[in-house]
C-alpha cells in the first residue's frame, strides 16, 4: 500500500490488487516504528494518522521475577516520534488506502485475487485475476510488485524457493479488556514459570501474545482453557481479573513464527518485497517497518524510470542491493534474540543474559538496540517530494 501511495503521489499509474473484499481482516495489529512515523511524516500524513486511536510505547521493558528490565530504550532517538505506535492493522491499512486514493493515477481493486502470470518472451508484463465469479481478468504494467505478504502467491507462482530459518516459537494472539486503573501502563514482555508473554496497549484493549513451543498448540489445546487463563494470571498478575474474558479458543489467533528470505527478489519485470521476499519473526515487531522501508527504495529506484517509460532488471537489482544488508542484519539480530531470550524464557531456569544486565544500566548501550530497532540499519527517505 505505501509504495502504491508513493507512486501515485508521483503522477505514476497504479493499479493495486487487494485479495480481501475489506479490510477487515483479523485482530492483528502493526507496530509502527519511528522509522515509519517519519516517512509518514514526509507524506504530511503523521498528524492525520495520529488522530486513530492509538497506543505508546516509548521502551521494550522485560518483567521477571526479579523485576523491570528496560532492554531497549527509544526515548533517546533524534526524531520527533520517539516511541512506537500501536495500531490495529486494519486502521492502518484503511488508513494508507484512503489517502493513496486521493491521487487519480491510484486505483484499487477489492476481492481481487491473483491466479496467474502474464509472461511474454521471458518477462512479466502482468497478472490474471479473479474477482468474485469473474475469472481471467489480466492488468498489464510495466512492473509487476509482490507485497503479498509471508504466505505470497506471486512468490509461489514465479517459482521463488526461500532459505529459511528456524525460529523455536508460534505465539498465540489475543485481545482483553483495558481498565481504567491501567492508565499509564505500557505492557511488555513477561517471562517466569517457562512462560514467556508480550502485551500491547492498543487503545480500548490490550493485545496479548503468548509464546509457545513450535507446534506446541495442540498441547496447550489439551491443557484447557482454564489452565491457560491460570498460567496468563501467574505470568501478569495485574491482568488476573481479566483472563476469565478468554473462555474459547476461537478468540485467538495462531501465529506460526517463520523466517526466511529469496537469495534472489527478482526476475524481468517482476520485484517482490516485504514478507513476500524475507519473513521476519515478530521480534521487535519490525516486519511492517522493513516492508515499508522496502516501498520507499523501491519507490526511489522505480518512480523516475515508470515515469520516463523504461524499467530494466538491473533497476529491479538495485532495490534488492539497497535493502538486503538491512534485512540482514535484523534478521541475524532477531536469531539471536530468539536463541538467547525467546528459547530460554520458555525453560524452568529463565536467567537475562548478562550482556543484556550490562545494557539496561548503561544509557548509550540502552539505546543501542532502540536505535535498531527504531530505524533499522539505517534511516530510509522519500526522494522526489
Amino acid at each position: 500500500m505505501m509504495l502504491s501511495l508513493i507512486l501515485a503521489r508521483r503522477g505514476v499509474p497504479v493499479t493495486l490488487l487487494e485479495a480481501h473484499h475489506d479490510f477487515d481482516r483479523d485482530f492483528r495489529g502493526d507496530t509502527i516504528h519511528p522509522s515509519t512515523l517519519e516517512i509518514i511524516d514526509q507524506l504530511g500524513l503523521a498528524d492525520r494518522l495520529h488522530e486513530i486511536p492509538h497506543g505508546k510505547m516509548h521502551a521494550l521493558t522485560l518483567f521477571t521475577s526479579e523485576g523491570a528490565t528496560q532492554v531497549a530504550s527509544l526515548q533517546g532517538l533524534r526524531t520527533r516520534f520517539p516511541y512506537m505506535m500501536l495500531l490495529p492493522q486494519v486502521r492502518f491499512l484503511a488508513f494508507l488506502a484512503e489517502e493513496a486514493r486521493r491521487f487519480p493515477a491510484f486505483h484499487l481493486e477489492m476481492g481481487a485475487r491473483v491466479e496467474s502470470i502474464v509472461e511474454e518472451d521471458g518477462r512479466v508484463k502482468g497478472v490474471r485475476f479473479r474477482r468474485g465469479d469473474a475469472e481471467g481478468q489480466e492488468v498489464r504494467a510495466d512492473v509487476v510488485v509482490g507485497c503479498d505478504g509471508r504466505f505470497s502467491k506471486l512468490r509461489s507462482l514465479a517459482g521463488f524457493e526461500p532459505i529459511r530459518g528456524a525460529p523455536p516459537m508460534d505465539v498465540l494472539w489475543f485481545r482483553l479488556p483495558r481498565a481504567a486503573r491501567d492508565h499509564g501502563t505500557e505492557g511488555g514482555f513477561y517471562v517466569g514459570g517457562g512462560r514467556f508473554a508480550v502485551v500491547f496497549d492498543r487503545g480500548s484493549e490490550w493485545q496479548v501474545g503468548f509464546v509457545i513451543l513450535k507446534d506446541n498448540f495442540a498441547q496447550l489445546k489439551q491443557q484447557g482453557m482454564e489452565a491457560m487463563q491460570q498460567g496468563l494470571a501467574r505470568l501478569v498478575p495485574w491482568l488476573a481479573d481479566r483472563v476469565t474474558h478468554l473462555t474459547d479458543w476461537k478468540q485467538t489467533t495462531l501465529l506460526s513464527v517463520e523466517s526466511d528470505r529469496l537469495a534472489v527478489w527478482y526476475r524481468p519485470g517482476l520485484l517482490l518485497i516485504g514478507d513476500a521476499a524475507h519473513v521476519m519473526s515478530p521480534v521487535g515487531g519490525v516486519g511492517i517497518n522493513l516492508a515499508i522501508q522496502d516501498a520507499v527504495e523501491a519507490a526511489n529506484v522505480l518512480a523516475p524510470k515508470l515515469l520516463a517509460g523504461r524499467v530494466t532488471t538491473g533497476d529491479l537489482a538495485l532495490v534488492q542491493r539497497r535493502r538486503e544488508a538491512p534485512t540482514r542484519v535484523i534478521q541475524a539480530f532477531q536469531a539471536i534474540v530468539q536463541r538467547r531470550l525467546a528459547a530460554p524464557a520458555l525453560g524452568d531456569a529463565f536467567r537475562l543474559p548478562w550482556i543484556a544486565r550490562i545494557a539496561s544500566r548503561v544509557p548509550i548501550l540502552n539505546r543501542l538496540p532502540g536505535r535498531l530497532v527504531g530505524f533499522g540499519l539505517r534511516r530510509v527517505r522519500i526522494e522526489g517530494i
